[in-house]
């Protein structure tokens, strides 16, 4: 995963380098906002790290001047101004998340697969598991020849799950996902909704493909 790090402070971009590397990524670093920019624009990247106080130009412009330019790169802003209008500003801009310092190198790394992850999503036409096709584009699905009528959340965890058939899903990656990366409640709201897909799916068909990885997270089977 290639990653564009733009950071004046040398000793903490150093530290987080030599970290990263070790997590798969493959950090580029610039120190000032006007050549971030530029490399930004000329390279292509998974994800960037964007600090808010550089010089040149501050993270702010860096992230707006990105977006105005079309580019769709993930951007996680990396800031010691953790204010609530800070945040906001960053999002605002731009920015796909917002990580205040210090902070923890675990989350840190959390954050940058999660945001690779969900870039790499693209809006597909069709998404077929087994006979259950699911259309993002038009919120709409059947099992079989027989349309399936869900609600928009119902829909959305049932789209987070198709996505990424026959792998483990957390509750935690679904909550993120439909919510959004700040949601902050029950996690076993996901539990409710997949019990309703149970129902419309799965149940009125004789199968059982949602499962439950007991610990883990759930798992939309091709295999009924």
């Amino acid at each position: 995963m290639r990653m564009l790090m733009v950071e004046d402070d040398a000793r903490l971009a150093g530290l987080l380098r030599q970290g990263l590397a070790g997590e798969g990524f493959e950090v580029d670093w610039v120190a000032d906002g006007r050549r971030g920019l530029r490399r930004a624009l000329s390279g292509k990247y998974d994800v960037i790290v964007l600090d808010v106080m550089l010089p040149g130009l501050n993270g702010y412009a860096v992230c707006a001047g990105l977006r105005a330019a079309g580019s769709a790169t993930p951007v996680l802003m990396l800031t010691a101004k953790d204010g609530e209008y800070d945040v906001a500003e960053g999002l605002e801009t731009g920015a796909d998340d917002y990580l205040a310092k210090p902070f923890s190198f675990v989350v840190l790394t959390a954050r940058l697969k999660a945001l690779v992850r969900r870039s790499g999503r693209r809006a597909t036409a069709v998404l077929q598991v087994g006979d259950l096709r699911v259309e993002p584009v038009s919120l709409r699905c059947w099992r079989g020849r027989d349309e399936v009528v869900l609600t928009a959340k119902e829909f959305a965890v049932l789209a987070c799950l198709a996505e990424r058939a026959d792998e483990i899903v957390t509750k935690t990656d679904i909550a993120e996902r439909v919510w959004d990366e700040y949601y902050e409640g029950d996690l076993n709201i996901v539990e409710v909704y997949v019990s309703a897909l149970r129902r419309k799916i799965d149940a009125p068909f004789g199968r059982r493909s949602i499962r439950t990885v007991r610990g883990a997270g759930y798992r939309l089977s091709s295999e009924s």
